[in-house]
């Protein structure tokens, strides 16, 4: 864990720039699905528009693209809503985890924050919070990385959007993979001490066995299981632990 000799105190643009900055990577790595979304959405009934808007006030991309399937085959809108919900449903432990630092936030950050967080979001403002260097502004840090994935997700599904028009088989090429390597090279440098190891193989092992659930529900199951696991092993490590699990 950093200490605060670690790293200056940073103003609001500077934490609001190295929020943007430390995301880069993972811009890179939601490149390709915001690609195949535009690219799918623009050939079903919504349209470029309806692409477009779907990445403005939704800004989920498993829940867009789950949407999308069940848009294409009828589905109610009810069914769709609750759907995406359960998909999302993950975004609650991430907030939970977030609560203390996001708490005497005034609402209208608390709101926006809400609406930008995402899983490669979270997994840099983690970072970032757990640093004690008694910092400020993170909450700017949180903006830049939310602004910057926002901004990326829409420029990428515009251009799935008018790219697929002219070449269907850009959905076939096997883009999603960047994504994934980007989340492995996010979790490896965390596995550092057993009780991370344990929560990851948990959550490795539920998702797997539970991959075939409907509604991506198999992903939330393993998400309760590894949180299960490991607020077990930090009570067994006691509360003289405590500032190493911040």
């Amino acid at each position: 864990m950093s200490s605060s000799s670690d790293r200056p105190v940073a103003g609001r643009s500077t934490e609001l720039r190295h929020g943007a900055r430390d995301t880069i990577p993972l811009l890179l790595g939601a490149a390709p699905f915001g690609l195949i979304f535009g690219a799918l959405a623009s050939s079903s009934p919504l349209g470029m528009a309806g692409a477009l808007a779907m990445s403005a006030l939704v800004f989920a991309g498993s829940a867009q693209f789950i949407a999308l399937s069940l848009l294409g085959t009828g589905a109610s809108g009810l069914v769709v809503v609750f759907t995406t919900l359960v998909v999302n449903l993950r975004h609650l432990l991430y907030a939970a985890s977030l609560q203390p630092q996001m708490a005497r936030l005034p609402q209208r950050w608390r709101v926006l924050l809400a609406f930008w967080l995402t899983d490669e979001t979270y997994a840099t403002v983690y970072h970032r919070y757990a640093q004690d260097d008694g910092a400020p502004f993170k909450h700017w840090y949180t903006a830049g990385s939310g602004a910057a994935m926002y901004l990326n997700w829409l420029g990428w599904t515009a251009l799935g959007a008018w790219l697929g028009t002219a070449n269907p088989a850009l959905t076939h090429l096997g883009l999603e993979f960047a994504l994934v390597a980007t989340f492995v090279g996010i979790v490896v440098p965390l596995l550092r001490q057993q009780p991370s190891m344990a929560v990851a193989l948990t959550a490795a092992v539920v998702a797997v066995a539970a991959r075939d659930l409907p509604y991506k529900l198999g992903l939330m199951l393993a998400a309760c299981a590894g949180v299960a696991v490991g607020v077990w092993m930090d009570g067994r490590r006691g509360p003289g632990l405590e500032g190493d699990a911040r």
